[in-house]
């Protein structure tokens, strides 16, 4: 196979044409968590739109905490494939598969652990613990699906190819929707729907492209995938280490998400409905940004594998460039659009009064979060993950008590505004490691 070959200068357009194939598929992943918002934001009562919203922000904190499976699969597959070592991609991703269904059988057993754990966490009614409960117990069955896709669109975007996972990811979200909408609007299955959606979405996505990748390994890479010498004690040691800082890194920042949650509950159900409202803003943007993140991390890894830093420079300094452009114009597209969006998510008149209240935050965080998206991408890319997992764990932490004092004293407001500091703080730790990483050149 002929290795990709890129210019000492990576332009900003080559980042750009990189990443169009992520914009969509980004676009698709929150645009599933707008429809369901909105299925469960018509049906005249909170009760679902709380339900769903603590239902999915616990299982989203979960899962992506082995988002590592994904992050881990980009550095480890992107160097190699500078190398041109194959075989070890290969073994790789067989060595993640094996993680991935071990894990996802120890969550499904303790879905009763999860289902109390909530209960005991969240102050709500009756009512909806019950279709909580009811999102739980269809929706930790899609685990071993949705953890196999990270791996897929890991390996993929390692050896940048970015056209195919995105067309994995759009496949599912698409197949999300569809079902979910089915099952919601012709069945009226609220609640329950929603969850069977992503269940049926998720594993038709993941048997269609299991089988194109056993056969993309065979046809570009002349090699036959077989569980064979994926037991090496040095390189179980190195993926045993990135996977962990990883995944402590990646606990809590999905933990941040769901104190966002916490606090707003605490606040009550209706400020709880409006923050899963408004996150949809915050989310689309995070995924839209990401794609600059996601599209770089193979190209830095690759640059790295190459020991080629001066296209390492250039990758930084334009990607960060145009993702910060990139947020400018989300947000003035936000500002536009704000409340038609927010009229469509919901039909509940002080949801919706609430939620014009809180234009200011969904303008400004977007730009503030694009650094830290940028960054994380960079850092995953050149596999330093020990330095990720200390960034976040000090940004977290500072973030919950920033946060409890806020929302304490200034509310919902207060709770924004700590949320927009949260990123800034991710942006910062993460520049005092950078210099780390130019020392693998």
């Amino acid at each position: 196979m002929k290795l990709a070959k890129y210019s000492q200068k990576f332009s900003k357009k080559q980042i750009i044409l990189l990443s169009i194939p992520v914009f969509f598929s980004n676009l698709a992943i929150p645009l599933v968590g707008i429809v369901d918002t909105g299925l469960m934001g018509n049906l005249g009562e909170t009760k679902y739109l709380a339900a769903t919203s603590i239902a999915t922000s616990f299982m989203t904190m979960i899962i992506w905490s082995f988002g590592f499976l994904r992050m881990g699969t980009v550095g480890i597959v992107s160097q190699a494939y500078g190398k041109g070592d194959y075989r070890e991609i290969v073994r790789t991703l067989l060595r993640n598969f094996v993680i991935a269904v071990a894990i996802a059988l120890v969550i499904i057993t303790l879905k009763p652990i999860i289902n109390i754990s909530i209960q005991h966490f969240f102050s709500t009614s009756v009512e909806t613990q019950k279709l909580i409960s009811t999102y739980l117990s269809v929706r930790v069955f899609s685990v071993p699906a949705e953890l196999v896709i990270y791996i897929l669109v890991g390996f993929y975007l390692g050896i940048q190819k970015t056209k195919i996972s995105s067309l994995m990811i759009v496949t599912l979200s698409i197949l999300n929707i569809v079902f979910s909408s089915i099952l919601v609007l012709s069945f009226n299955l609220d609640v329950y729907g929603v969850a069977l959606g992503t269940l049926i979405a998720s594993f038709i996505t993941v048997i269609i492209f299991t089988f194109f990748t056993y056969n993309f390994i065979i046809k570009k890479f002349k090699l036959i995938p077989r569980f064979e010498k994926i037991v090496i004690k040095s390189k179980l040691l190195r993926l045993f280490n990135i996977n962990f800082d990883i995944f402590v890194r990646t606990l809590f920042v999905t933990f941040s998400f769901l104190w966002v949650t916490y606090l707003g509950s605490k606040l009550g159900e209706d400020y709880l409905a409006v923050n899963t409202i408004l996150m949809q803003f915050i989310v689309l943007a995070a995924f839209f940004l990401d794609a600059y993140a996601f599209s770089s991390e193979g190209v830095v890894g690759f640059t790295i594998g190459r020991k080629d830093k001066n296209s390492f420079l250039s990758v930084v300094k334009n990607s960060i460039q145009i993702s910060f452009i990139t947020a400018l114009i989300v947000s003035f597209i936000y500002i536009i659009f704000f409340k038609q969006i927010i009229n469509i998510l919901t039909d509940i008149e002080i949801l919706r009064f609430i939620s014009y209240k809180h234009f200011f935050w969904v303008i400004v965080i977007p730009p503030a979060a694009s650094f830290c998206y940028q960054l994380d991408g960079i850092f995953i890319g050149a596999s330093q993950t020990k330095e990720m997992r200390n960034a976040m764990i000090i940004s977290v932490v500072s973030f919950i008590v920033l946060s409890t004092y806020l929302t304490k004293n200034f509310g919902n407001h207060g709770l924004w505004f700590s949320l927009m500091c949260f990123m800034i703080l991710r942006s910062l730790t993460l520049k005092i490691y950078f210099n780390r990483i130019l020392r693998k050149f």
